[in-house]
């Protein structure tokens, strides 16, 4: 009974993934599979980030893609919007069985450059741009998480 249960959890569980989209590259983050917490993942060159997509859910159930929705001060769309749709239309065709939710990410590279500061990273670290996709990523997920759980 006990592995009935189990399997059927397991069939159940699966991660979030968050996009911080860029021109260049884009910051992942990823949940547990029980959608708990939020980590980052990865900074991929964004032309290359459909195939990391895809080697990943090899080895990585994914129930569904948080996707920032980057705005300027007054709510209206930032100029790399008109890159993340057509972004998203290739997420939808090359994964149609996700779900794909955004989520305002207004303030997040400022938090995450923040973040550094607070956790002690040197100097020399936090001008890695990289890093703070990744844990601008990382931030888009937990606040879907905090507002949707």
């Amino acid at each position: 009974m006990n592995s009935l249960l189990l399997s059927l959890k397991s069939d159940i569980l699966a991660q979030l993934i968050a996009i911080d989209y860029g021109s260049k590259r884009t910051g992942l983050a990823a949940t547990d599979d029980l959608q708990i917490i939020a980590s980052g993942l990865e900074t991929v060159e964004t032309s290359k980030l459909i195939p990391y997509l895809k080697d990943y859910m090899i080895f990585n159930k994914v129930e569904a893609f948080i996707i920032g929705e980057p705005k300027r001060l007054h709510g209206e769309p930032s100029e790399i919007e008109t890159q993340i749709k057509p972004f998203i239309e290739v997420l939808k065709k090359e994964f149609p069985s996700l779900g794909i939710h955004r989520i305002d990410e207004r303030f997040t590279s400022k938090m995450a450059f923040d973040t550094m500061i607070a956790s002690g990273i040197s100097k020399k670290k936090r001008r890695d741009k990289g890093l703070v996709d990744k844990i601008s990523a990382t931030l888009i997920l937990q606040d879907y998480l905090n507002y949707n759980k």
